[in-house]
């Protein structure tokens, strides 16, 4: 059956969720490809269902820069899509069934879970529990004698007396849908600092990571690796003229200086004629690099991107 007009059949593209005008990444294969494959790391902003939420311990779902949600589009990697409409929509009555069996299922399995619990719990305190009991009987005025108490027993009173409550229940909620939805196929979202992203696509292409630096006072941070092994080698600083203030230069490489990275400032040159006739303008680049730093880091990586233009 074809699908309806404006709805756009899947392709082997991974889809990226329109949310807040960027893209997401729901399903955690995607998001291994595009970690693994094509070093996009994005930022997990999900929150741990045991746990809360903390910095340092996020989950799915991936939202992703407009930066690298549109280099995604461009390099053919991905695709943006919007499941507005069909979620906002009053769903169908085979969807309300599917969701309310599925509901069932994650009580069903929380019940499950929380009574294999309880019974392991019993079984650890076992000793503790039996001489409890037998105390508490001793002192109602149960002769010695006719006391008998077995471990069978006060599991299986265990497993009857068990009660799950539902109101009390966390609610599950899974990150990507059980049930796919349609949706439409639309453009990547626009850029408006044309010198950012061709930074960020200039240094993907030369092999690193490249994430965003706002915790080091930087645009970028470049990582040979995936973050995850490695540090940031390089931080990278963008300047909107090639001119920069003494004072300015002094706080953001003795900066990178604390941190152990390489400072790279990157600005526009000059326009010009480009192979399609239109003007351009190329990126520069200057590294500059504390002596103390030079045998650290080797003088041929350095020396790779000092005063570069691309």
């Amino acid at each position: 059956m074809d699908p309806p007009d404006g709805i756009e059949e899947e392709s082997n593209k991974i889809n990226l969720t329109l949310i807040n005008g960027t893209g997401y990444v729901f399903n955690v294969d995607d998001y291994m490809t595009l970690r693994q494959q094509h070093r996009i790391v994005g930022a997990l902003v999900g929150t741990c269902n045991m746990r809360g939420w903390s910095a340092n311990d996020c989950t799915l779902p991936l939202e992703l820069t407009t930066y690298e949600t549109r280099f995604l589009v461009e390099s053919g990697v991905a695709q943006l899509v919007s499941k507005q409409e069909s979620l906002l929509r009053v769903p169908a009555a085979n969807e309300l069934a599917k969701y309310h069996e599925l509901l069932e299922a994650s009580f069903t399995a929380q019940a499950d879970t929380l009574k294999s619990a309880k019974l392991h719990e019993t079984e650890c305190n076992m000793s503790k529990i039996l001489e409890g009991k037998r105390k508490k009987l001793l002192k109602a005025g149960v002769p010695k004698a006719d006391i008998v108490l077995e471990a069978s027993q006060i599991l299986q009173e265990t497993a009857d007396n068990f009660v799950f409550e539902r109101n009390n229940a966390p609610l599950e909620i899974a990150c990507a849908h059980t049930q796919t939805h349609a949706f439409k196929i639309v453009d990547a979202p626009a850029i408006e600092n044309a010198l950012k992203y061709k930074v960020f696509c200039d240094f993907w292409t030369r092999g690193y990571f490249v994430t965003a630096g706002d915790a080091f006072g930087a645009d970028f941070l470049l990582y040979p690796g995936d973050p995850l092994q490695y540090h940031a080698s390089h931080i990278v600083i963008l300047l909107d003229t090639p001119i920069i203030q003494p004072l300015d230069m002094i706080a953001k490489v003795r900066l990178s200086v604390i941190v152990n990275k390489i400072c790279i400032f990157a600005y526009f040159g000059e326009e010009v004629e480009g192979v399609d006739g239109n003007e351009e303008r190329e990126v520069h680049y200057q590294t500059v690099q504390w002596e103390g730093n030079r045998e650290k880091f080797g003088a041929a990586a350095s020396a790779g991107l000092r005063s570069q233009e691309s």
